[in-house]
């Protein structure tokens, strides 16, 4: 009885183990923010970050809103193209991408008007922490994968 006790306890335990060990960690499941909850966030980030006034709040809250509504309708064009399963060419890969480009160098010319200098310089450099953080966990992931 004692060794079919012991022997019980220890197929428990090796199988907890081995289910502990085989499963990665999951992602943590974040409410998903609706459009304008994100924005509100990203000016009040950006209120402390850079300590706007309120003038420069109501233009940057403005950008955020024309910058959030036009990203909408990309991601809705994108996601009824790849469900049609249609293969972008070259020319229409390019020319998204210039369209990106564009509205990238349209969106920095806006906070460049709206920001003063010191401002608009701590804004880029933080632009540019933000996308090498962005490159690094799309590294660890590659890594991880493979």
């Amino acid at each position: 009885m004692k060794k079919l006790f012991i022997a019980a306890m220890l197929f428990v335990g090796l199988a907890s183990f081995a289910q502990d060990t085989e499963q990665k960690p999951a992602r943590d499941h974040k409410e998903r923010m609706t459009p304008e909850q994100r924005n509100e966030k990203q000016l009040k980030k950006m209120t402390s970050e850079l300590n706007l006034d309120a003038n420069q709040q109501t233009q940057i809250k403005q950008l955020l809103a024309e910058r959030s509504a036009k990203a909408e309708t990309f991601k809705e064009t994108r996601k009824a193209k790849k469900e049609s399963n249609v293969k972008l060419t070259a020319e229409e890969r390019a020319a998204f991408k210039k369209q990106m480009d564009e509205e990238v160098a349209s969106n920095d010319a806006k906070m460049k008007a709206i920001l003063n200098a010191d401002q608009y310089k701590k804004w880029t450099s933080l632009q540019e922490e933000r996308k090498d953080k962005i490159r690094e966990k799309i590294r660890e992931r590659k890594d991880e994968n493979n």
